[in-house]
């Protein structure tokens, strides 16, 4: 990193927002590399720490890296070589988390969309992308299969919810959620997730061994990591070709932005990973520096409150309209938030009147911290500008 006051007395061009930076430098020294070799730098250091949490279930890197080679191995018994695009339709979930990063580890483009798009749309992704492999979840294959004729795919494969679930949770699904889960037919032309993992399974080696014995391409920053698509506010949307680099400055600014973080640092995951904000903020920069990810599937107020101060969260981040509902959530009127060190707004414009009303809501919860607005586009991942942490001008932002 460089120091501002050092850049300022050596430039003869003035630079007057440097003084509103506090104390952030003005430049940083980017990791060269994949985004799964950034995370798995992060996780040698902290093996033992908390990845994320998914619905009771706590996975920690270590067991999250062997996850991921795992899922890297089976990718490649597939046939999946290096530039294909894998397409990744699901939710805020443990599979999707490691096939993001064994996508990586094996050279692919992880072509993330929206597992509740229409039809046509999933058909249009796929088309864009020349995608031959997509995983998604079981209630969602009669999208895939009714598509499938008009695309390049050759391979589904199908998760569950319930296959990552703690057993008490498992029960509580099956009885539920899990019943309304149209099961698939005996002869779908699709690989099981746990039949697909399986594959990818080596014995007796140690996990780290298995993973540098294992011939993978290697990569570079610059080389293409996610495809993520436009909002489409000016016609129709485009598929952006995001780097590892792009992905991995971006977590390296966020914590530069973010000094008070910490490894350990929980972060309420609940924006989807097929979005820049959801995947780039909530989900790589928490792995790449040794953070905590509580995984939210499904976004409901009541869920987001609770999970909230369940877990101490100490960053949230989400739209406008997550934080009206969290405004509206009578539960949570002795809610303690002092765990809270961030919380950001950035998708859409914030209202002035709602960053105060969510300011004086926080203030009342025992938070000492205030929204912070991001600004972006998906072609920088997410917010390329942040307004600073002790001082917010009305309107700077939207």
């Amino acid at each position: 990193m460089t120091d501002t006051t050092e850049i300022n007395k050596n430039n003869t061009v003035k630079t007057p927002w440097a003084a509103y930076t506090g104390g952030i430098p003005l430049t940083l020294t980017y990791f060269e590399g994949t985004m799964y070799e950034m995370v798995a730098d992060i996780a040698a250091k902290y093996p033992e720490y908390v990845a994320f949490d998914f619905m009771g279930r706590s996975t920690t890197y270590r067991e999250m890296m062997r996850g991921i080679g795992q899922c890297a191995r089976a990718l490649q018994k597939t046939g999946v070589t290096e530039n294909d695009r894998v397409t990744i339709a699901m939710p805020n979930c443990p599979q999707a988390i490691y096939m993001l990063y064994a996508v990586n580890l094996i050279g692919a483009v992880a072509n993330m969309i929206h597992p509740l798009s229409a039809e046509k749309e999933i058909e249009f992704y796929l088309n864009a992308a020349h995608s031959t492999v997509a995983v998604t979840l079981d209630q969602f294959y009669g999208k895939f299969a009714a598509i499938k004729q008009g695309t390049d795919l050759r391979t589904m494969i199908i998760a569950s919810i319930r296959d990552e679930l703690a057993l008490p949770a498992k029960v509580g699904y099956d009885l539920t959620a899990g019943r309304k889960v149209k099961k698939l037919p005996p002869d779908a032309p699709v690989i099981r997730w746990k039949e697909f993992m399986k594959s990818g399974k080596i014995d007796p080696k140690t996990d780290a061994d298995a993973v540098a014995e294992t011939p993978f391409p290697k990569r570079g920053d610059h080389d293409p990591a996610v495809i993520l698509y436009s909002g489409g506010t000016t016609g129709t949307t485009k598929g952006i070709v995001l780097t590892n680099r792009n992905f991995n400055a971006l977590s390296q600014q966020v914590c530069a932005a973010n000094p008070m973080f910490q490894p350990g640092d929980r972060m309420l995951a609940a924006m989807p990973l097929f979005h820049g904000f959801g995947l780039g903020v909530c989900i790589h920069t928490m792995l790449t520096q040794g953070g905590r990810c509580v995984l939210v599937p499904r976004f409901t107020p009541k869920s987001y409150g609770k999970l909230i101060t369940k877990y101490k969260c100490n960053f949230i981040a989400g739209v406008p309209t997550l934080y009206e509902a969290l405004l509206r959530l009578p539960k949570m009127d002795n809610a303690d938030m002092s765990a809270l060190k961030g919380v950001f707004s950035g998708g859409d414009s914030l209202s002035v009147e709602l960053k105060k009303k969510l300011d004086n809501y926080l203030a009342a919860h025992k938070a000492t911290v205030q929204v912070r607005e991001g600004y972006g586009t998906t072609e920088t991942v997410t917010a390329c500008c942040l307004t600073p942490p002790h001082m917010a001008k009305e309107g700077s932002i939207g």
